[in-house]
């Protein structure tokens, strides 16, 4: 559970910022690069932990490394808009494991998500089984990636919330 809100300065953005680009960056070094001394830099990295800022460490995989893999974004419209059809469709789409996003939107559809499969046949049979659970898909739309020029894994925190950027 979160404490009361805490109050977040420059500081604390920029240690947010640094462990997001290296998570396994050393305390002393974390300190070097935001310009405080060891000591107060951990405080303010348990301070974060704590109040719920900072949620895990993890490793980035390379997955073209491991195998190919092809990455489908899925356009997804529910037959019904009740409070418990969107309950039910969360609740399926939350056990895909191949279901790596999944995005309540607005616009002409109700979802957006991004599988990550072994190839067009694997990502076809998830959604077949998908639509034979009856959890209120109506119509699904698929793009599938041919290229990712780019994907940023780290947000831009310090533009975002430093009032002064």
């Amino acid at each position: 559970m979160m404490p009361n809100h805490l109050k977040i300065d420059r500081l604390d953005l920029r240690i947010l910022s640094q462990l997001q680009q290296n998570g396994r960056i050393t305390n002393v070094d974390l300190a070097d690069a935001v310009g405080l001394s060891a000591s107060p830099c951990l405080a303010r990295v348990k301070r974060l932990e704590q109040a719920g800022y900072i949620i895990g460490c993890g490793a980035e995989i390379r997955l073209e490394k491991l195998g190919e893999t092809v990455t489908v974004f899925t356009e997804v419209t529910l037959a019904d808009h009740h409070r418990e059809d969107f309950i039910r469709f969360e609740a399926a789409i939350r056990e895909v494991d191949e279901v790596i996003e999944c995005h309540l939107v607005s616009g002409g559809y109700d979802y957006l998500l991004k599988f990550i499969t072994r190839g067009v046949s694997h990502y076809q049979s998830i959604i077949e089984a998908l639509l034979d659970q009856n959890i209120g898909i109506d119509k699904y739309f698929s793009y599938i990636v041919i290229k990712s020029p780019f994907v940023k894994k780290n947000y831009p925190i310090e533009r975002l919330f430093n009032s002064g950027s």
